[in-house]
């Protein structure tokens, strides 16, 4: 894939811990070029992340044909691992972050940098544009890319977008069935031209998983029911991310880019679980 078509399945390396190098070089030989991390030891690897990189790198896999995001996570949710000093300002806070995030990754500049979530809610607060406009420093100095947000719903995006300077440019929320996969936050990214990343699309649905009628359309399709899952969340105009840890998975995973669903599908899984 080139480097923009990569951007089409990202692989997530949260709760990986010891095991993030190995997986991250395995995801990279199996076909993946985008990889999600974070600055939050609580969570993420993301020193392993780096090493990862490395070792791809003396492989004959560079930085540049990688696509690479990472996040600037609030002290709330941290442990006592902490990135920045959080007595500074949040301004400072984030850019003492990113700048870990540079030398953990062994990097001068990532992809996309985003906010992993809100200060507050339902509504933004005084905190997230503080920390937003520290990003905006951060996007116009090109050390990232794209800048974004993540967790966060239709009120707080609505805020974000005509309250900010630089618009967001990535959103990364867990989807649910249930909920619409998201529908109203979708719509909105569509509307404004906003890349939609959507996480837990297999672990938040187990049940549709297990619908009959998406068993069917896999067996019509010889794929598996996790592959339908990834093709309509690509069809319908998300990045999927996995996180799977099996080899066999990834490739199978990234198998989704050789078939495609139909309309009557596509109405039908959007629609699932809601009644």
């Amino acid at each position: 894939m080139s480097k923009a078509a990569c951007q089409s399945f990202i692989y997530g390396t949260a709760w990986k811990k010891e095991a993030t190098t190995a997986l991250v070089e395995l995801a990279v030989r199996s076909g993946f070029r985008a990889v999600d991390t974070a600055n939050q030891a609580k969570h993420y690897s993301e020193q392993l992340v780096g090493d990862a990189l490395a070792n791809l790198a003396a492989c004959g896999i560079s930085r540049d044909q990688l696509w690479l995001q990472t996040k600037f996570t609030p002290v709330d949710g941290q442990d006592h691992r902490l990135p920045y000093d959080p007595e500074a300002d949040l301004g400072t806070q984030v850019k003492q972050s990113f700048a870990s995030s540079l030398e953990h990754l062994r990097a001068d500049y990532v992809d996309s940098y985003l906010l992993h979530g809100p200060y507050h809610y339902p509504a933004l607060g005084a905190e997230d544009f503080e920390v937003w406009r520290a990003m905006e420093e951060i996007y116009k100095s090109g050390a990232a890319k794209s800048i974004g947000i993540s967790n966060v719903n239709i009120q707080q995006m609505e805020m974000l977008v005509s309250r900010s300077a630089i618009k967001p440019m990535m959103v990364q929320n867990r989807c649910f069935a249930n909920r619409g996969w998201d529908k109203a936050v979708r719509d909105f990214c569509r509307r404004h031209a906003i890349h939609y990343q959507g996480f837990s699309l297999l672990t938040a649905n187990p049940q549709v998983l297990h619908h009959a009628r998406i068993r069917e359309i896999a067996g019509r399709c010889s794929v598996t029911p996790a592959q339908i899952i990834f093709r309509f969340a690509y069809q319908i105009g998300m990045i999927p991310l996995t996180g799977t840890t099996d080899e066999g998975h990834m490739k199978m995973d990234l198998g989704i880019f050789g078939f495609e669903l139909s309309a009557e599908d596509m109405t039908f899984i959007e629609n699932i679980d809601r009644s």
